[in-house]
């Protein structure tokens, strides 16, 4: 087992459920993502778009029971929750707030534990297993999500306690930043386009699905638009760590050329993924929150944009 294994409560987030005989029909037209592509062995990423193709969520999504469930950041629960319900009358679906009802772990390198409960999850991201009520999702490579009842969190604590050490949710969202796999929080609501997250390249964006609110706009920008603003990766060595929103410099444009999406800090340094100008980036000059900020430095992301591929999704 890997020294850098561990497992922490997954408290930043909230999970919203859709029920019923039209629950995925009903989402269909509403997510980025393709419902069908879902089974009881593979989850997916996904966001929920304004008619103008900006994000009014992102998420993870999997099948449970007669619907599905959907984990986001929590202050973003409920506004989407509210707004759902309008375009839901019509449908045979229920939707509710379930977070009371889930405990959710982050386990890194955490796959023996995984395996003493029952579930050998595989190495694919986005599979998933179930095994006496508990659900495991790969969320990236050596990392998953662990989902328990809430009546059986405590006991499947103890077991995890006994294998793996507790760490803290910072440490998750650093694995998440290092895996280039940005999220909306409340400051950067209906701030970027799906592809501004480059949700497009790690599953969260199907262009062979039919429409949703938004899809003319994330169609249009993956076949006929050039991606002028996407998703990087920085290292910031000096200075406290930003909030979601903090907006980024560069003195070469004398003006604000993107925006923190999700920072963690790394010890000696904070790593941070954020929405920058391609142009800009590409100058290497990018200081945090003003002109004369503190500079960051570009690090890699473990994936690339190919725009072929991603239209095939």
């Amino acid at each position: 087992m890997a020294d850098s294994a561990f497992f922490c409560t997954l408290s930043h987030e909230g999970v919203l459920a859709v029920r019923g005989a039209d629950a995925s029909k009903f989402l269909q037209g509403q997510l980025t993502c393709n419902l069908n592509y879902l089974s009881e062995s593979r989850a997916s990423l996904g966001a929920r778009c304004t008619q103008k193709g900006r994000m009014q969520s992102s998420f993870r999504i999997l099948l449970e029971g007669d619907g599905v469930l959907i984990a986001m950041a929590s202050e973003l629960l409920e506004p989407q929750l509210a707004d759902l319900k309008k375009y839901a009358v019509f449908s045979k679906s229920k939707l509710t707030d379930e977070s009371a009802a889930w405990v959710r772990f982050g386990l890194d390198h955490g796959d023996a534990a995984l395996a003493g409960l029952g579930l050998q999850l595989p190495a694919d991201t986005d599979s998933v297993v179930r095994n006496d009520g508990l659900i495991a999702i790969r969320v990236s490579p050596e990392r998953a999500e662990l989902w328990v009842a809430a009546d059986q969190a405590d006991a499947i604590k103890g077991k995890l306690a006994g294998a793996l050490t507790e760490g803290q949710l910072n440490q998750w969202l650093l694995g998440q930043v290092r895996a280039g796999i940005g999220q909306v929080m409340a400051q950067t609501r209906e701030l970027f386009i799906p592809q501004m997250l480059n949700l497009q390249a790690i599953g969260g964006v199907s262009f062979k699905k039919g429409c949703y609110t938004g899809q003319e706009i994330v169609a249009r920008m993956q076949y006929l638009g050039k991606l002028k603003r996407r998703l990087y990766r920085l290292q910031l060595t000096a200075g406290e760590m930003p909030e979601p929103g903090t907006a980024l410099f560069s003195p070469t444009h004398n003006s604000s050329i993107g925006e923190v999406v999700l920072a963690a800090d790394a010890g000696q340094h904070v790593e941070l993924l954020a929405v920058l100008q391609a142009e800009a980036a590409d100058s290497g000059d990018i200081h945090l929150g003003a002109l004369e900020g503190p500079s960051l430095q570009l690090l890699d992301l473990p994936y690339e944009l190919d725009r072929d591929r991603e239209i095939q999704q």
